[in-house]
């Protein structure tokens, strides 16, 4: 293929990106540098309004993944991706009403401090362990997505695109900390918009009008969105979609790191629930964004397909082709539409880097150097920061091996997003459920999760199965590219037709239910933890949206925890001190920890402040 190159303005508007979010680094490091402390840098010092964080989380976990992924899965297999609006509706209220409240109450800056808290050391370390592999395996995915953009519609070196995206990531995030993570996303999430409405306009005009778009598309069947087949083989039907596509993206917001410590940035419990509301939004704009420009760029060609052809190697550089095509004669644009896909990759990797040192500072060097200096921390913080910058960015040359970026990126998820949802949901939802029953828990999800993933990594699922929809290529020029055909299927053990086709958005469902029964199963044979033990502010009674009723039947839900004692709530709404002196303390056999203060609780608004609960711990 001859590879079409940028013109003087496609560099100026790429570079002023770079410069841009460079410069927003820049700025919280100076604007900050007299607020020199770890809790400042890593957690904003817990005074973020809702609408940036909403911004950057919308563009954090709408990377260049969803910007090439999604417009090439569509255009493959239809617009059935368009189910995800469901997906991610019952992820942001599960999130905002059942996770966050925990999280936000008990003051954590670590998502694993919890797992602490209400179980033991070793569950918290092997939680952040999976959770460090899992966020430098996808963030390797997304470095790789819009390094090969730039490689299809620029012929820059692929690895000199993914070093140049590490370098410049790792800069500003090491510089200004989350503040400069929140706001150089909301500025990469207007990019990002922009970059697509400019594709959907002269996509549309190419194609003669979106009338047009939607009649080719239903003709080439790809409007069939509803496929009720309950079948779990089936790559994506409705049920996979809104089912499994729920429990990866619930792994991914509910008690990921990179969602929790934007939220717990925020000043007040109200403004982290609406920042996640309003997120909610801003993925259905994306979303819709994406689903349409795979449509559009099914119609311009409908007769003529670059991957099948041979003009491409790989579906993911449809999107990045097509915009060549149809800004071939509008220098600038093209510009545009790859500083939208690297807005949506340095956002990713930012709020990973930060993550990642975050958990690493907290759950590592905080326990084991408790007494060190604000100054001290703060450095430390920020050679985490640059570490990390060096790992996820070296990580994108696996993602080369991976296929195709929307289904890796998923895939990643699902395996370790699954059983740490499990592990959470054990915490939160199961007041009896011990140590020892979390721990064999996150270790048997984890098994099931990776079993069924690298078996079909290994043996791939039936082409009936994944194979796309019809694609033309009628109108293309003889070339001597050879016809794509359906992986080999000799020598196939018999549980590779079963087990390993199992389609990839169930990956998480399988961790997540694997966890959830070992760790019950589990804690019945060791002996149940005795709700007594448990601080309230830990579990979140749910059990009174089914037992509204009867007094006696929520009691007897709540296996112990002193829900109903009034101290817990009167001392909130009061603004007071909760002391567990009067309540028995959390034990657990092998770590003690004691919260001597819940967050200060505002009777005019209903929510809870920043206050940051103080800890006393026992090593």
């Amino acid at each position: 293929m001859e590879v079409k190159t940028f013109s003087v303005w496609d560099y100026v508007v790429f570079a002023a990106l770079f410069i841009i979010s460079s410069g927003i680094g820049v700025f919280f490091a100076i604007k900050e540098r007299k607020k020199a402390t770890s809790r400042e840098f890593l957690v904003g010092g817990r005074q973020m309004s809702f609408g940036p964080v909403a911004l950057s989380l919308t563009a954090s976990f709408m990377s260049a993944v969803t910007i090439l992924g999604t417009p090439a899965d569509v255009y493959r297999f239809g617009a059935s991706f368009s189910v995800f609006f469901i997906a991610y509706t019952f992820v942001v209220i599960f999130t905002s009403e059942l996770f966050l409240p925990v999280f936000y109450r008990s003051g954590i800056t670590s998502t694993y401090e919890y797992l602490q808290l209400r179980f033991s050391k070793p569950v918290r370390y092997a939680a952040t362990v999976i959770y460090i592999v899992q966020t430098i395996l996808y963030t390797g995915v997304v470095v790789y997505a819009p390094a090969l953009a730039l490689n299809q519609v620029t012929g820059f070196d692929l690895w000199g695109s993914v070093f140049a995206t590490g370098i410049v990531c790792t800069f500003y995030c090491t510089l200004g900390g989350l503040k400069a993570v929140v706001w150089t996303d909301a500025f990469q999430m207007v990019v990002m918009v922009v970059g697509f409405l400019t594709v959907l306009v002269q996509g549309s005009i190419h194609a003669g009008g979106l009338h047009n778009v939607l009649e080719h598309s239903a003709n080439g069947s790809r409007l069939n969105i509803f496929d009720f087949d309950i079948d779990p083989l089936r790559r994506h039907t409705f049920w996979t979609i809104s089912v499994g596509g729920t429990f990866t993206w619930l792994g991914i917001y509910g008690v990921n790191q990179s969602t929790i410590q934007r939220c717990i940035s925020c000043k007040t419990e109200k403004h982290a629930k609406l920042a996640l509301y309003f997120n909610l939004l801003g993925l259905w704009i994306i979303l819709v964004c994406a689903v349409l420009s795979g449509l559009i760029m099914y119609s311009h060609f409908r007769d003529c397909d670059p991957w099948t052809s041979g003009i491409i190697s790989a579906p993911d550089q449809l999107m990045p082709y097509f915009v060549m095509e149809i800004f071939a004669t509008m220098p600038g644009l093209p510009g545009l539409f790859v500083a939208c896909a690297f807005s949506g990759t340095l956002s990713t990797v930012a709020a990973s880097i930060n993550a990642l040192a975050t958990v690493t500072f907290e759950d590592f060097v905080k326990c084991w150097f408790p007494h060190l200096s604000d100054k001290l921390s703060t450095w430390i913080s920020k050679g985490l920061c640059l570490l990390f910058g060096m790992i996820c960015t070296s990580m994108a040359v696996a993602a080369s091996l991976l296929g195709g970026v929307i289904q890796a990126a998923l895939s990643i998820h699902g395996m370790c997003g699954g059983p740490m949802l499990g592990l959470f949901s054990l915490g939160i939802l199961f007041p009896f459920v011990n140590w020892k029953g979390a721990l064999g828990g996150i270790l048997t999800g984890i098994t099931l999760s990776f079993w069924v993933a690298i078996g079909a990594f290994i043996y791939p699922a039936p082409a009936s199965k994944t194979w796309p929809l019809p694609l033309s290529t009628d109108q293309c020029a003889p070339s001597n590219a050879t016809e794509v055909v359906s992986p080999g299927m000799s020598n196939r053990p018999a549980i590779a037709e079963t087990w390993y086709s199992l389609s990839y958005l169930y990956y998480s469902a399988v961790g997540w239910l694997g966890c959830m029964a070992a760790g019950v199963i589990i804690s019945c044979i060791t002996g149940f933890q005795s709700g007594r033990d448990v601080p309230p502010l830990l579990i979140r009674p749910v059990c009174n949206l089914f037992c509204f009723w009867s007094k006696k039947y929520r009691t007897l839900c709540w296996c112990g925890v002193q829900h109903g004692s009034g101290t817990e709530q009167e001392n909130l709404e009061q603004g007071s001190t909760w002391k567990p002196g009067a309540e028995p303390v959390l034990q657990n056999g092998l770590g003690r920890e004691s919260l001597v203060h819940v967050p200060g609780y505002a009777p005019k608004d209903k929510s809870h402040d920043s206050m940051v609960v103080e800890k006393i711990t026992h090593f």
